[in-house]
């Protein structure tokens, strides 16, 4: 039986549907794949792209290594790390720590993700509400923005500071995304909730998505994170303030980006 143009026509169409469907799938998936590839991509040429460079000798301070395997943020798996004790003359000691990492790797926690907000809270000290909550700092002509926290633990009580760069900028986007987690982690108000379902669950960890959405700045990339603190005598914070603040510039250096990348390329772990 010959069939009529009306069944050719049938026959032609519901192959086209049936491709249709998967070829619009796969080309959404290839469109979320490339859109970070040029979204991402907003940098200021003026401001040039710096490493930090950590200080082990600085006058009047005595430098001490902590190993990592004593170090909260140990799970960060970084290309470089470094984390000690700085003791000066008199008695102040400030703790610092630098973590950065060349390359992103797979199954490995962002270098961002593990701030002291949940860390330090996870490792059982107590967020203790202060204000201002973030600082902006000169470090030899680059402006960062740290995030200010005080930690209590029995009578002890710390001062920290926390911020970053990535592809050797300053981050335009808070470090703020778990701490209120760690405010209620601490304070136990949902004790039958795990820090997971608390962190997914809360507007703060989305936030610095979205901000970096705005910004058009990279969330990958090159990075490295800085942790700074130490121990505050009575109520008024103020004298470990202006230590920190005294202190960061001795501690951190700029060096070329491009270079101590390049140094690093055939030592990176993949």
């Amino acid at each position: 039986m010959i069939p009529t143009i009306a069944e050719i026509e049938v026959r032609t169409v519901r192959p086209v549907r049936v491709i249709r469907g998967p070829l619009l799938f796969a080309l959404l998936v290839l469109l979320c794949w490339v859109f970070p590839r040029f979204w991402y991509t907003r940098a200021d040429p003026q401001r040039g792209h710096y490493w930090l460079a950590e200080q082990k000798d600085i006058p009047g301070w005595t430098f001490r290594e902590i190993p990592v395997s004593e170090s909260a943020e140990r799970t960060l798996v970084a290309d470089r790390l470094v984390t000690g004790e700085f003791s000066g003359t008199g008695g102040p000691v400030v703790q610092v720590f630098s973590a950065k990492r060349y390359a992103e790797k797979e199954n490995e926690i962002g270098l961002f993700v593990h701030t002291p907000d949940r860390c330090w809270t996870e490792a059982g000290w107590k967020l203790d509400p202060t204000q201002p909550e973030l600082v902006e700092l000169d470090v030899h002509g680059l402006l960062i923005t740290f995030e200010r926290r005080i930690f209590v633990a029995g009578d002890q009580r710390e001062l920290v500071y926390f911020g970053g760069t990535v592809g050797g900028q300053p981050l335009p986007f808070r470090l703020d995304h778990n701490l209120s987690v760690g405010m209620r982690y601490s304070l136990r108000h949902s004790a039958d909730r795990t820090g997971t379902t608390l962190r997914a669950s809360d507007s703060r960890l989305w936030a610095r998505t979205w901000d970096s959405f705005k910004s058009r700045s990279p969330l990958n990339g090159p990075k490295q994170f800085i942790r700074i603190s130490t121990p505050i005598s009575g109520d008024d914070p103020s004298p470990a303030d202006h230590r920190l603040q005294e202190f960061l510039p001795l501690w951190l250096r700029l060096s070329d980006y491009a270079a101590e990348l390049t140094a690093w390329k055939p030592l990176l772990r993949y």
